[in-house]
């Protein structure tokens, strides 16, 4: 469609998670505790796991990349939709909706495939445990995160390079609380068809492909637990998976409901509440899950606890 018939979009109208005026300060207080439980949790995981050395093991080491994408992908959302709660307009330029939209896709996708290396570093631990050391050594745990911030990087372009060449008509109120792939498009003049089959298949591969991985780890994971004759063994093996499934249910379900289908199929009202989920909540119970869960974590939090009230 030829641009000239449109005037240019310089910034969009966020409608937010409610037009409800009472629940406004409400939603602010409970968002704004949610915020500072996430930002305190995962950076209190970080430290923890950099100050104890019994801590620093590729499982840890993978966790506290966990927070601290956990912590960016929250960040890039929540303080904006906050400050949309107490505004009079709830605006957002177009230059920071794309930015907005760039950095979030690159966290959503990382997420995605460090659960994923985080489930091959269980079935190494459980089905490997005499190659262990050897198989996720510190290089090789560099390198998956790195191999996982690329694949975020590579997702994120592609998805906002191909919505920056779309037009938008003159109603550019977007339908969520943040500048996200399928509200952006219900509102271009442009044909959007290349930019739902890149959602689609982006979405399968960052989305499917980790998600099949998981589920293969866990298959061998249980196979090997199964084998373990004492109740104690098999009991210790499925501790130090069941945080990481209970995180992976949640995120996953969440995200695929959103992204693994046409937009035309799906409704912009419950793609508010699925993206609360995989925005908000995930990255405040991630860390919660892993140090409630966690024997090991507790240990060391205790440990790092007693020391500072020694000295």
């Amino acid at each position: 469609m030829d641009p000239g018939n449109h005037s240019a979009v310089t910034e969009f109208i966020l409608a937010g998670l409610t037009e409800r005026p009472e629940l406004q300060l409400p939603l602010f207080l409970l968002f704004l505790g949610i915020y500072v439980v996430t930002v305190v949790g995962n950076l209190g995981m970080i430290t923890l796991i950099g100050l104890s050395s019994h801590l620093h093991t590729p499982m840890y080491y993978l966790l506290s990349s966990l927070s601290f994408i956990d912590l960016c992908h929250s960040t890039v959302v929540t303080p904006k939709m906050l400050v949309n709660f107490v505004a009079e307009k709830n605006t957002i330029s177009y230059p920071e909706c794309m930015a907005q939209l760039y950095f979030f896709s690159i966290f959503a996708i990382s997420e995605c495939h460090m659960l994923a290396a985080m489930a091959y570093d269980r079935y190494v631990a459980i089905c490997r445990p005499l190659l262990y050391n050897a198989i996720m050594s510190y290089h090789i745990c560099f390198w998956l995160t790195v191999g996982v911030y690329i694949l975020g990087i590579i997702g994120s372009t592609f998805h906002t390079g191909f919505m920056i060449r779309l037009f938008f008509c003159k109603t550019s109120v977007i339908n969520h609380y943040f500048c996200d792939l399928f509200p952006l498009l219900e509102l271009s003049c442009s044909s959007i068809y290349i930019n739902e089959l890149l959602v689609l298949v982006l979405s399968a591969f960052n989305i499917l492909t980790p998600a099949l991985t998981i589920l293969a780890s866990y298959i061998f994971i249980l196979s090997s637990i199964l084998h373990i004759h004492s109740t104690e063994g098999r009991s210790k093996a499925l501790s130090t998976c069941s945080s990481h499934i209970l995180a992976v249910a949640i995120f996953y379900g969440s995200a695929a409901f959103m992204y693994l289908q046409p937009s035309s199929a799906s409704s912009t009202d419950q793609g508010k509440v699925s993206s609360v989920f995989y925005t908000i909540i995930v990255p405040m119970l991630n860390p919660l899950i892993y140090s409630l869960r966690n024997k090991d974590v507790k240990s060391a939090l205790k440990k790092v606890l007693d020391s500072r009230k020694c000295s």
